[in-house]
């Protein structure tokens, strides 16, 4: 497979990183975060695994030696609860806001820089199918405006054969390709496919229509990695990636997940940016008048609600 184009850090000024989006469709940046800034959330989640039990007893836990007989995936119970777990820790967020991480992600969407705040630490077992994500695009999950970005990072360097991320380059070029599951990864549009070992400090940036897929690790270590969006706000957003419509059946909140934090910066700092949403409160109030259940009714009503609540300078 052809190697993934990198750019070190030290040379982005040499470097349209603009440029490289728009032809390539990623840019993989070599030594963008400080390793100290990935070694103590790294220890917080290797920390969670362990707790539960995923880790054999025996081996030191920095060491990622996974249990096989543990081995579960999103959305099963026992992932999700460690999940859940992980989402609550104030250094996952504050990555997402590293200063080296947003000045980058500025060069390719503008000063006007919106940090999606639900950034996704992965936990991943080795062999183990059910955790792959096959060739798909983030748009068709986090909808929105189509000019979002995701960034990849792993908190350990990352070898191939322990699971790392593939690109179909170019594949951007050719718009939205499904908007329900996966894509065929033998056809899908675009160049060839790229990929390569990634290592602690590396990101790996791509745009939101970029076609992608994850790796069977076939180490015996479980692998930890981050992804996080980002876009401007002038740019249409996902209520989703802001409200938990589930909370009310004991899902997230912003207020059991900001409950041990010490950085009042990290919490609710959309409120105060002029957020445009996609679908609109109109669209939402209008689907929730087309619905013949009055239980999904009252969700939309409720997601409605939350809206208001949270993204109080909501541009109309």
């Amino acid at each position: 497979m052809k190697l993934f184009r990198t750019i070190a850090a030290k040379d982005m000024d040499s470097v349209s990183l603009k440029g490289e989006m728009e032809i390539h469709g990623y840019v993989y940046i070599r030594d963008l975060i400080p390793k100290e800034a990935l070694e103590q959330l790294l220890g917080d989640m290797v920390g969670i695994a362990s707790d539960e039990g995923w880790t054999v007893d025996g081996t030191a836990p920095l060491d990622r030696i996974a249990d096989p007989a543990k081995a579960c995936f999103d959305p099963e119970p026992k992932y999700k609860q460690a999940a859940n777990r992980a989402f609550r820790l104030e250094r996952l967020h504050a990555l997402t806001h590293h200063p080296a991480l947003t000045g980058a992600m500025k060069r390719l969407v503008g000063p006007r820089l919106f940090v999606h705040p639900k950034p996704i630490a992965r936990m991943i077992f080795p062999n183990c199918d059910g955790a792959l994500l096959h060739a798909h695009q983030d748009n068709s999950g986090i909808a929105g405006s189509s000019e979002s970005y995701t960034v990849w990072m792993p908190l350990h360097d990352c070898p191939q054969g322990q699971g790392t991320l593939e690109i179909k380059e170019a594949s951007h070029l050719f718009g939205l390709q499904t908007t329900d599951g996966y894509i065929q990864r033998e056809t899908a549009p675009g160049g060839e496919w790229v990929g390569g070992p990634i290592n602690a400090g590396d990101a790996v940036m791509f745009h939101s229509l970029t076609v992608h897929s994850s790796t069977l690790s076939t180490s015996d270590r479980l692998r930890f990695s981050v992804d996080c969006r980002f876009q401007s706000y002038d740019e249409a957003v996902s209520p989703l990636e802001i409200v938990f419509p589930n909370q009310a059946k004991g899902g997230r909140t912003w207020e059991t997940t900001y409950a041990d934090w010490e950085r009042d910066d990290l919490k609710y700092y959309w409120r105060n940016l002029p957020l445009r949403i996609k679908p609109s409160l109109e669209e939402i109030a209008a689907q929730a008048e087309k619905v013949d259940s009055p239980e999904k009714r009252a969700r939309y009503m409720t997601m409605l609600e939350l809206i208001e609540r949270e993204i109080p300078m909501l541009v109309h």
